[in-house]
């Protein structure tokens, strides 16, 4: 493996009921407190309320931010940051999944940021400071409740990036699994898709001796694998929720990343796609990542075949090595299948009317991807297989 530093500073209230503990965590940090939440199932489920009765109780000065967007956007962000200079908000609370988390990033560093937002997002500027906030999540998925990354979408130029600094990780976040039970069939698929690609993003890379990494990955894909099925049939019990919320956070909170730098090209080019056509992240992961390993498996078939005989129990007997491997992405897309994700962008109504834009938005910044660099023309290869 490779040398490498780690740091997570995030203190993890992980089970049922811990919302009691918000009032104390948050007064750590002051009295003046914006509130980020999306398009209010919040309100519907209970826990706004739940929320909101909290600081009253405990004699916040409460400020909102909703409506933020699924793929949230810049022009959101720059609200929530003028709310914060505004006002003098001491301390943000994000209440939702990976796309509120993801803003309110955005939000508490330009809060400490004279000049346009965006810069801090194409790192044209480095933030030096932040708000501190924390989150109580609603949706397993993204891992943002645990890291410092964040990805927003400027709608006016069509462009989508993550970007992150050590300043964006969250103080506090509480997990609390009923928080998850309202979440709709469609969206629990997504993030299962979400979490399972944040670690083949990790699995797939160039170290060489990281057979600890290696067991961690496959063990909670393998977990996720058995969990999910029996979850998108019983969408409110606890235990299962429990289980796929907890993957989402270790899929995406470096822990499962150490000594290595994973691929990430599936999930630069699906920000193109998004940022052009504003489909879900995962529904466009679902389609894209089976493409991309089909196309790469020849710079490593044999690392392929190690996550087809370790996590989709491929029986190698009489195979070749690109045979296990190429069963082991069958296998994948099947299972993805079998939740309901989407197989092709046609699901989205996405023709190849727009392959010339999106592989435009996904070299942006140049070639990309670890475990093998994407040029524009494999780039739109995989595109084209994604029809």
């Amino acid at each position: 493996m490779n040398a490498f530093s780690f740091y997570n500073p995030v203190k993890l209230i992980f089970g049922k009921g811990q919302i009691d503990k918000l009032s104390d965590e948050l007064s750590l940090y002051g009295k003046k407190v914006l509130v980020v939440y999306g398009g209010g199932s919040i309100k519907k489920n209970g826990l706004y309320d739940q929320v909101m009765n909290s600081l009253k109780q405990a004699d916040f000065k409460v400020f909102e931010l909703a409506g933020v967007e699924p793929n949230p956007r810049l022009s959101t962000a720059k609200r929530g940051a003028e709310i914060c200079k505004k006002e003098g908000i001491d301390v943000v609370l994000a209440v939702g999944g990976g796309s509120v988390i993801d803003c309110t990033k955005l939000i508490v560093t330009a809060a400490k940021y004279d000049g346009d937002p965006w810069d801090l997002v194409t790192q044209k500027a480095f933030p030096k400071d932040a708000l501190p906030f924390g989150t109580i999540l609603t949706l397993a998925a993204t891992g943002s409740e645990m890291n410092a990354g964040s990805v927003i979408t400027n709608e006016e130029t069509q462009e989508k990036y993550g970007w992150g600094s050590p300043f964006n990780f969250p103080k506090f976040s509480i997990l609390d699994p009923v928080n998850t039970f309202t979440v709709p069939l469609d969206q629990t698929v997504y993030g299962i898709v979400d979490m399972m690609s944040h670690m083949f993003e990790q699995y797939y890379h160039n170290a060489t001796n990281t057979p600890v990494q290696d067991e961690m990955i496959e063990g909670v894909l393998r977990a996720v694998i058995d969990t999910a099925p029996k979850l998108i049939r019983d969408l409110g019990n606890y235990e299962l929720r429990e289980t796929i919320l907890f993957a989402g956070t270790m899929g995406l909170n470096g822990f499962l990343q150490m000594g290595y730098n994973g691929d990430w090209a599936s999930h630069n080019i699906e920000h193109a796609v998004s940022a052009v056509y504003d489909i879900p992240h995962a529904g466009g992961l679902a389609i894209i990542f089976p493409r991309w390993m089909r196309y790469n498996l020849k710079v490593n078939p044999e690392r392929f075949a190690k996550l087809a005989t370790n996590v989709f129990h491929v029986n190698p007997t009489g195979k070749s090595v690109e045979e296990v491997a190429l069963e082991g992405i069958d296998r994948l897309a099947e299972f993805w299948a079998s939740l309901d994700a989407p197989t092709n962008l046609a699901d989205y109504h996405i023709d190849g009317s727009k392959i010339d834009l999106m592989v435009e938005k996904a070299m942006a910044r140049g070639n990309f991807g670890n475990f093998n660099q994407l040029n524009a023309e494999d780039t739109k290869q995989i595109l084209t297989a994604c029809l």
